[in-house]
């Protein structure tokens, strides 16, 4: 399916969780000097302006983004002078996704790959990384750039893998497509965002991630209110395998506060937990 388009979700709280998350790894990365390889296998368009019309459609980002003043949190510097890269101006009227994140962080050394099959996102993603020698962009199925990518030449790499999970198959999918490209690459970071619209399935999907025989895994959960399944997307959540050995203690430290930012019910939703010990 590709009636998805992130240009209508762009800031959300749900970005909030995931790109802290992904600097926090980046950060890890870039502590030594030998190359990585970052592979990102729905990558969308890259960049969004927040003012667009898909964006002030659903307004998102105003429960998001819009909702945190950077000089209120400190420990979030890094990925505020990310952020602030991209615009102006104080406002953030340009939010980067992802590759766009990622791009940032790139040295010369390092490489990405990005893969995205909606056509005009696809387009966008390109014009976006024109230029970028390091960066590739490709029109396909994100999952068989991952087969064929890894492991990566530098053996040091991150996966982000975060489908609409418009198919629910995709669940389990997702999780199948980790568990092949674990066996190939033990040692890569692999980070998966999924949404929590119903909680039965993501217990299935956990579930079935422990049974894997994967090891070192974590899960981090930003909600905005109570579970439902009246209510669409309630929470959403990263997976992380082989995650850097702090990430753990700064993300459960920053959750209690970013769940109070982004509550839509005055209570605190959220989620530390280690699945699968090292």
């Amino acid at each position: 399916m590709l009636s998805y388009r992130h240009s209508f979700h762009a800031g959300n709280f749900a970005d909030l969780l995931k790109h802290i998350v992904l600097v926090e790894i980046l950060d890890h990365l870039l502590k030594k000097d030998t190359a990585f390889d970052y592979i990102d296998t729905h990558a969308g368009a890259g960049l969004y302006d927040l003012r667009s019309a898909q964006s002030q459609k659903t307004l998102e980002h105003s429960g998001g983004i819009a909702r945190l003043n950077f000089a209120d949190w400190p420990e979030l510097d890094r990925y505020a002078e990310v952020v602030g890269s991209f615009n102006k101006t104080d406002a953030v009227n340009f939010y980067p996704g992802s590759p766009s994140i990622v791009g940032c962080f790139l040295r010369p050394q390092d490489r990405a790959w990005l893969f995205e099959l909606h056509p005009q996102d696809y387009q966008l993603l390109q014009k976006n990384f024109a230029g970028r020698k390091n960066i590739r962009v490709y029109h396909t199925d994100g999952f068989d750039g991952l087969k064929a990518l890894i492991p990566p030449r530098s053996r040091r790499g991150l996966v982000l893998i975060d489908p609409s999970y418009e198919i629910k198959s995709d669940y389990d999918l997702v999780i199948d497509q980790v568990a092949k490209a674990y066996k190939k690459f033990s040692q890569g970071i692999y980070a998966i965002w999924y949404p929590v619209v119903d909680r039965n399935t993501i217990q299935r999907m956990q579930k079935k991630l422990i049974n894997s025989g994967i090891r070192n895994i974590q899960c981090f959960e930003l909600g905005v209110m109570p579970d439902s399944r009246e209510h669409g997307m309630t929470a959403s959540g990263m997976l992380v395998i082989n995650p850097p050995w702090t990430l753990m203690s700064k993300i459960s430290a920053l959750l209690p506060k970013l769940a109070t930012l982004v509550s839509q019910c005055g209570s605190q939703i959220y989620q530390c937990a280690t699945l699968v010990e090292e």
